[in-house]
């Protein structure tokens, strides 16, 4: 954690989005809290009831999650559903602007998804701009990005704001594949020599790490995809958001290119 002020983090729209944070919090406006992980484990993927009552037992110093959510009034956890933050809207920069209220945070590990960039750019704030991020399918890819625990409200609130007057422009869907983890420990995602490209389509040859964490049930989880333009297409292959910082992918691909529709990149329920 830099700061316990969501004004002080140093992230400001011109580096973002990168995968924000480093650690699990609860994102509240008078402040950050990191927040430790239980020590409880999981046989079976968590969905519903169990999901809520494992996100509920990370503790801190001011308490569990159940904890601090009442001490911030904020709606309890058996009314918030999972759902993922792929970019921007993991800044607790970008959620003070949103007022989005007490969001928990946990850092997920994505399997067979990406990061990668929606075909589009939001002028607010500075120029260029954010490049928003999506969700596409790598097979053998994994890495790091952030699911809070949000209530109906909540999610409406991100996705208009990421639609910023254009209602439409983003859509909540529910992945059909892939697979999802809590991610407790350091993870470097695959190094792009890793992956193969056989003028089709991309694979990552190369063995993942061991998962840390509980696995947490796909089909119970949120996350708004781009569904004007899709993502970005550079010749047929993806621009990772893990690869390739945003002022790079602005300078150097950006308009430069086509897209890919966003159903043929990513299997929804």
């Amino acid at each position: 954690m830099r700061s316990a002020s969501p004004r002080l983090w140093p992230y400001a729209p011109a580096n973002s989005p990168v995968a924000l944070p480093d650690t699990n919090l609860f994102f509240a406006s008078s402040g950050l809290v990191e927040l430790s992980p239980p020590t409880s484990s999981h046989d079976a993927p968590l969905t519903g009831a169990s999901l809520q009552s494992y996100c509920s037992s990370f503790s801190s110093s001011e308490g569990t999650v159940d904890d601090i959510l009442v001490a911030k009034n904020g709606a309890p956890m058996n009314q918030r559903r999972p759902f993922l933050l792929l970019g921007e809207l993991a800044n607790p920069y970008r959620l003070q602007d949103i007022q989005i209220g007490p969001l928990p945070i946990f850092t997920v590990r994505l399997t067979g998804l990406c990061r990668t960039y929606a075909d589009g750019l939001d002028p607010r704030d500075t120029y260029p701009g954010v490049h928003h991020i999506t969700l596409a399918r790598t097979p053998g890819w994994w890495e790091l990005t952030h699911m809070a625990m949000a209530t109906v409200e909540q999610m409406k609130a991100m996705i208009a704001w990421l639609d910023n007057g254009k209602s439409g422009m983003w859509k909540p869907v529910k992945p059909a594949e892939g697979s999802l983890h809590f991610e407790f420990g350091r993870l470097e995602a695959p190094a792009h020599e890793d992956i193969v490209w056989d003028g089709e389509s991309e694979l990552v040859e190369r063995d993942a790490p061991p998962f840390t964490a509980p696995e947490i049930d796909r089909s119970s989880v949120m996350v708004p995809v781009h569904t004007r333009y899709g993502c970005y297409d550079n010749r047929g292959r993806l621009a990772r958001a893990t690869h390739l910082p945003q002022r790079q992918f602005h300078e150097g691909m950006f308009r430069r290119g086509s897209s890919m529709k966003w159903n043929d990149v990513l299997n929804t329920l």
